[in-house]
């Protein structure tokens, strides 16, 4: 037994966090079980030795198997760890703990060294090196001083001590790993060798499981439910052995064993039977999806590929799939996610940066990809979103655009922290912008596209906060002499959609239906706010545009704080426009170039329109065909059903 200090710190000083070791890991609460007594106090030495410990020499019964000691001609106490063994100091049963020493540590002999690993919160290597080491990391472990300068004397093995945060980089090719010497310091770097024996000599304080071996889980309804369980299935298979082999039944108490064959050829034959009555129907089912999923998708890229072929003014360039994960760095940057795929930030060679639109979820046969390329694939307007480029590689599809660096209108006029951020002129600005793109989609083309899904969300703003329309991916083409346009499903988001597109018997479907959301938008430009929200200061103010017509129909202002006339006449002008544009049935509603014409007018020449609020004249039935959703709103198609009066 090693000389060692009999005085010992307090533990509450010595073990602030120190966690479970495998020496004496939680085998405490389940080996609980096979134990039925309690064999009382036995001593080695000075040191009491009760349960859960036990000597080696106790029945087995006395104490757990990973608690077992061993008693050195009566005086010392050893416990075996992972490598090594450990000398028993003192052992704290009201604590849990336990203070062990490395037994090849020896006060008397200076070359005496740690060997002994073990599983710790902190601890040091000990190398043994071919050659000296000149390094600072290593740190002599030797306590001895060379006596003699003769080249017999000069030792072949060399040990140092490293600190366990050392790099594998920093370890030497001569040097090899003795052991992992746990130790009380959470860094050994800069501190002497003297004081790191000083610290070993001290030993280590381990933890076993405080909880109360048989309480440890108290699972008492559990053990109960899987004993019944365990009893349930014994004679299950039971009775399935004796109807396979006409044996005797032998029905089982809860507490009797079965042979592990029997188990065996049970879960054998069972699972034989099941797998091979499933295993046709599971190669049916799989040859059923395949064939019908190829079929999905060769449908969809054969209606594509002769789309793009009879497109023969078609302005964006059409990159490969490689390439498109080259401009995104494999898609690296994302920026945002909507109901047809994710968004991500991409920069061509030139330097310029696009936003490339990564389709995901592909609708109709490639009809979204088709409707956007398709609607802007030929045209350039100032306020329409540029399509740079497409890529079409089987199911993998993406639509490359000029990246717009302010996002979205939305995050402008809905979130508080940007509400603030651009005053009336420019939001007036970004109203005109918007008005003319509209207006060039529905007029400024030799088609007609009608875009069906203006809102906030889908007005993008550049560097200087100039709009651009975009998201086509609900738009439809028509003929420019098309005043009314057939559509099957109504489409649009809603609080934007236009009547008409719900109700059959308000008129026809034309370019109309684009003005009543560019109405809706301006609303909610105006508000700075969803024009429907159920927490409003006031009940009449939960319905914006209602609240502000009757503020302007009793001539009160329109409270917008401290601005210029000049100011305030625009937001009149855009809110009268806005009216206008929502009026309840198309013909009442003004094209987008009359719509232009009212908001570069003076406002003293606009005349107020009916409410455009009251009941509407039948009823309807819908129901969600599809839907595409945008971040924040929700795209939807909807199937009109049987309208009644």
């Amino acid at each position: 037994m090693p000389k060692l200090k009999s005085k010992l710190p307090l533990l509450g000083h010595l073990m602030p966090d120190i966690a479970l070791f495998v020496i004496l890991f939680p085998g405490v609460c389940l080996a609980r079980q096979l134990i039925n007594q309690d064999c009382g106090s036995t001593f080695c030495g000075n040191l009491n030795i009760s349960f859960p410990f036990r000597l080696k020499n106790q029945p087995p019964q006395c104490g757990l198997y990973d608690f077992e000691l061993e008693c050195e001609n009566n005086n010392s106490t050893t416990v075996v760890a992972r490598e090594g063994k450990f000398f028993v100091q003192q052992i704290f049963y009201e604590n849990y703990t336990i203070q062990m020493v490395d037994t090849s540590l020896d006060t008397d002999d200076c070359n005496s060294l740690p060997l002994s690993s073990l599983y710790y919160n902190y601890y040091m290597y000990v190398v043994n090196c071919t050659e000296p080491i000149n390094s600072s990391l290593y740190i002599e472990a030797s306590r001895c001083t060379t006596k003699s300068n003769t080249s017999s004397s000069l030792p072949t093995s060399h040990f140092y001590f490293l600190d366990a945060k050392t790099r594998p980089s920093d370890f030497n090719q001569a040097c090899t790993i003795e052991a992992e010497a746990p130790i009380m310091v959470e860094n050994i770097t800069g501190m002497s060798t003297p004081d790191i024996y000083k610290k070993l000599l001290e030993g280590v304080w381990v933890k076993w499981s405080r909880c109360q071996y048989q309480s440890c889980y108290k699972p008492d309804v559990l053990k109960e439910i899987l004993s019944r369980l365990k009893f349930a299935f014994r004679n299950y298979m039971d009775s399935f052995v004796h109807f396979l082999f006409r044996g005797p039944h032998v029905y089982y108490d809860i507490n009797d064993s079965i042979p592990r064959r029997t188990y065996i050829l049970c879960l054998a034959i069972t699972g034989g039977v099941i797998f091979l009555r499933s295993f046709p129907g599971i190669i049916c089912l799989l040859a059923l999806v395949t064939y019908k999923w190829r079929r999905r998708h060769l449908s969809m890229d054969d209606m594509i590929e002769e789309f793009l072929q009879s497109q023969n003014n078609l302005v964006p360039i059409r990159y490969s799939f490689k390439k498109i994960k080259k401009m995104t760095k494999n898609f690296k940057d994302k920026l945002g996610e909507g109901g047809y795929g994710s968004v991500f930030k991409g920069k061509l060679r030139s330097g310029h940066h696009v936003a490339i639109k990564l389709l995901g979820k592909s609708k109709g046969n490639g009809q979204d990809f088709i409707n956007e390329v398709a609607s802007i694939g030929r045209i350039h307007h100032a306020n329409v979103a540029k399509l740079i480029g497409f890529c079409v590689e089987g199911s993998k599809q993406a639509l490359v655009y000029d990246f717009m660096s302010n996002g979205s209108l939305d995050k402008i006029i809905f979130t508080e922290e940007n509400k603030n951020t651009l005053g009336w002129k420019k939001m007036f600005d970004i109203v005109l912008g918007v008005a003319q793109g509209i207006h060039y989609l529905h007029q400024g083309c030799d088609m007609q596209i009608l875009h069906f899904d203006i809102k906030p969300h889908n007005i993008l703003l550049d560097e200087n906060f100039n709009p651009k329309v975009s998201d086509f991916g609900l738009a439809k083409l028509y003929s420019v002499d098309d005043s009314i346009v057939s559509l099957t499903a109504a489409r649009g988001t809603i609080g934007y959609i236009a009547p008409e597109l719900v109700y059959k018997n308000l008129g026809g479907i034309s370019y109309k239906a684009d003005v009543y959301s560019f109405g809706m938008l301006l609303m909610e430009m105006v508000g700075r706010r969803k024009n429907v929200n159920a927490f409003a200061n006031h009940t009449s103010q939960i319905y914006f545009p209602s609240w502000i017509y009757d503020r302007l129909d009793q001539g009160e202002d329109l409270e917008l704080g401290d601005v210029s006339n000049n100011e305030k006449a625009m937001v009149k002008k855009m809110v009268i426009t806005a009216f206008w544009c929502i009026q309840l049935l198309p013909s009442d509603r003004p094209s987008m170039s009359k719509v232009l014409k009212m908001l570069e007018s003076d406002v003293e020449l606009l005349k107020m329109p009916l409410k455009p609020f009251h009941q509407l004249p039948l009823e309807t039935s819908m129901e969600v065909h599809s839907c595409e959703n945008s971040n924040d709103e929700s795209s939807i198609s909807l199937d009109t059903g049987t309208i009644t009066s």
